[in-house]
C-alpha cells in the first residue's frame, strides 16, 4: 500500500483553508526604501493590520548580527507594536515550541536579505517552514527582501552568473520555501544584469512564470487572484507558457540557448497581472 504523507510536510504550498483567504506572498527586489519613503514596507504593515499587527522578522540569510534588530526597529517606527526578531542560526533552533507558537499569533512574516542557501539550508524542511507554509494559508502574509524574495517559491534561485542570454550553466537551483509553485522570483535584477538566469530557470520546465524584481520593488501577490507592482523601479514578468522552441536540450555548457514564443513585460508602479489569465495591464 502507497504510504500517505501530508502535504504540509514538503515544500508544495499547503492546502488551502476553507473559508480562509490565503495571505499575500510579497517578494522584494533589496534594498527597499527604508527612511525617506518606505512605500513598500508601509503597505506590508497596512496589509498586516496596521498598527496592532504582530511581525515576526526572520534575519537567517544575513551574517549581520544587527540585521533583526535594525528591522525590528525599522518596523517600530513604523507605528507597529509588536514586532519581535525570530533567531534561526541551526536547524535546531527551527524547532522551538515558543518561536511556533509566536508565528501561530502572526499577521505577517518578514525574511531578510543575505543568502537564500542560509534560509533554505537553515530553515527549510523545518517545523518552522510548515508553520510558514500553513500559515500563508490560514491568511497569514509573508513578505521577504532580496535573499528572503528568492527563497518563497518551490523552486528557488541560488545563484547563478550575469548576462542577458540564457545558457545551460548561467543558474544553480535548489529548493525553495515553497509558498508557491506558480513563480520563479529574481532579485536585483536590473542592476545586477539576471535576466539570462531567469531565463535558464524557466527554460529547464516552462511551467512557472518569472518574476524580476528591480531594487526598491515589490510584488504583492494575492494568491489565485493578482499580483501588483509597488516600489520605484520596475518588475520584469516573463510567461514561457506559449514557447514554441528551445535549445535547451541541445545545448552544452556555455552555450547561448534558443528561446521562441516567451513572453516578457516589464511593469511598474500600479502594474498587475491576473494570476489566471497571465494578463499584464499598466496602471
Amino acid at each position: 500500500m502507497a504510504a500517505f504523507f501530508p502535504s504540509e510536510l514538503f515544500m508544495s504550498p499547503a492546502n488551502d483553508i476553507v473559508g480562509a483567504p490565503r495571505g499575500y506572498i510579497i517578494p522584494i527586489g533589496g534594498a527597499e526604501e527604508k527612511l525617506n519613503n518606505p512605500e513598500i514596507l508601509d503597505r506590508f504593515v497596512d496589509v498586516c493590520g496596521g498598527k496592532e499587527s504582530r511581525i515576526g522578522i526572520i534575519p537567517t540569510a544575513s551574517e549581520l548580527e544587527d540585521t533583526g534588530r535594525n528591522y525590528e526597529k525599522l518596523f517600530r517606527s513604523l507605528g507597529v507594536k509588536h514586532a519581535k526578531v525570530l533567531h534561526f542560526v541551526t536547524r535546531e533552533d527551527c524547532q522551538s515550541d515558543e518561536d511556533l507558537s509566536y508565528i501561530d499569533k502572526c499577521d505577517g512574516v518578514f525574511m531578510t536579505g543575505g543568502n537564500q542557501l542560509r534560509l533554505s539550508t537553515t530553515i527549510g524542511g523545518t517545523a518552522i517552514a510548515q508553520a510558514i507554509r500553513r500559515r500563508n494559508a490560514e491568511g497569514m502574509h509573508v513578505a521577504g527582501t532580496s535573499a528572503g524574495a528568492a527563497f518563497m517559491p518551490e523552486h528557488m534561485i541560488a545563484g547563478g552568473k550575469e548576462g542577458s542570454t540564457p545558457s545551460p550553466d548561467m543558474v544553480n537551483m535548489a529548493p525553495g520555501l515553497g509558498l508557491t509553485n506558480a513563480f520563479i522570483i529574481d532579485q536585483h535584477f536590473r542592476e545586477r544584469d539576471r535576466l539570462g538566469r531567469l531565463l535558464t530557470a524557466l527554460a529547464y520546465n516552462p511551467f512557472a512564470v518569472g518574476i524580476g524584481l528591480d531594487e526598491d520593488t515589490a510584488a504583492f501577490i494575492r494568491p489565485g487572484d493578482e499580483l501588483e507592482v509597488v516600489g520605484s523601479g520596475g518588475i520584469t514578468i516573463i510567461d514561457p507558457s506559449d514557447l514554441k522552441y528551445s535549445s535547451m536540450d541541445k545545448a552544452r555548457r556555455g552555450e547561448p540557448v534558443s528561446l521562441i514564443g516567451v513572453k516578457l513585460h516589464i511593469l511598474v508602479a500600479g502594474g498587475r497581472v491576473e494570476i489566471d489569465s497571465r494578463d499584464a495591464f499598466a496602471k
